[in-house]
């Protein structure tokens, strides 16, 4: 008897110190205020259907899927507002789930920012400021007992290779300031493949760097491509966690067709090589519900139908992006 009691102590004692930390663009979660930033076919109570029951929608269907993450920290792209978050949350308590902190980059009056909702309790939050150009988004530093969280957005692919080395700068400085020695945890929309150094081969217009990329040189990801399980790190490198996949699951974006990943997760070596708070091998995953396609081989993303001379929203749909999550173990 008890053996088993103690069995079940150890495994809910195991269980308590087991968390989730997952990724997700949100694509486009506006509020119903106007700001003067929006896009246009974001302006409230316009011929766009961008209204309360279109926003609810959108709420609702953004709610379904961090509950089926079911995380304990959720990094978030694309979130027009404290507001939107805010009503994001209160969206989620009404489906029973609960995160009691949450915070935005918002010191920035970007189209749109980072953010993150949270069951654990940080012990503070700062922005990186990547440039005073509103071109550049804020990073977002949040800190934890065991661990730094990045959450990133860079530019998109419509700008040269060397607006997202000016954001990868921008981490890199801080990250040397804090030092490689500590647990962090790097995530976000990169704009960016896990091996971005290749694309070039394909799209030379982004290629304004001779060849160098923000993602692969500028915070060392290059040359770690093996099972997490497996791989040593220097001193300096980081991990990409999409190595941790099959290399046919290593997707969370369609793009005409083909399968793409722009969001990321990255950790330093403490992390990977069990120092304290570990990443729990093979738990990097992409959420892949039924609901977040559409037919065969699209993403379910939210739904606007363009024509020429207007968009508007048919409040179908969820995100142009698949969430990216891993399991991390705090000793």
């Amino acid at each position: 008897m008890r053996k088993i009691v103690f069995l079940i102590m150890a495994t809910f004692l195991w269980a308590g110190n087991m968390i989730t930390i997952a990724e997700y663009n949100v694509q486009n979660l506006f509020d119903l205020k106007t700001s003067g930033n929006e896009y246009k076919e974001y302006i409230p109570f316009s011929s766009s259907n961008w209204n309360y029951k279109t926003y609810g929608i959108k709420l609702k269907h953004t709610a379904r899927v961090i509950k089926d993450l079911d995380a304990d920290i959720v990094a978030l792209c694309e979130i027009e507002s404290i507001d939107a978050l805010k009503d994001l949350r209160k969206t989620l308590q009404g489906m029973g789930v609960y995160y009691r902190y949450f915070g935005i980059a918002n010191r920035k009056k970007t189209t749109v920012k980072v953010a993150y909702l949270s069951k654990i309790r940080p012990i503070y939050q700062k922005e990186i400021w990547v440039s005073r150009s509103y071109k550049y988004r804020n990073i977002l530093e949040v800190k934890f007992d065991d661990f730094y969280l990045f959450i990133n957005h860079w530019s998109s692919k419509a700008h040269p290779e060397s607006d997202r080395i000016k954001s990868a700068k921008a981490l890199k400085h801080r990250l040397n300031q804090i030092g490689y020695d500590k647990n962090f945890i790097i995530t976000g929309d990169f704009n960016s493949d896990y091996e971005e150094y290749k694309k070039f081969k394909r799209k030379r217009k982004l290629n304004n760097t001779h060849g160098i990329t923000g993602i692969n040189h500028i915070l060392k990801t290059l040359h770690v491509k093996t099972k997490a399980k497996y791989t040593k790190l220097k001193n300096d490198e980081l991990y990409n966690l999409w190595y941790d996949l099959d290399k046919d699951d290593r997707w969370n974006y369609i793009h005409r067709g083909n399968k793409e990943n722009l969001d990321s997760m990255i950790i330093s070596k403490p992390v990977l090589e069990r120092g304290g708070f570990d990443y729990v091998y093979g738990s990097f995953g992409v959420l892949r519900k039924s609901y977040l396609f559409y037919k065969r081989n699209r993403i379910n993303n939210w739904y606007i139908k363009y024509s020429k001379n207007y968009a508007r929203h048919m409040a179908k749909g969820y995100s142009d992006h698949l969430p990216i999550f891993a399991n991390f173990l705090i000793k």
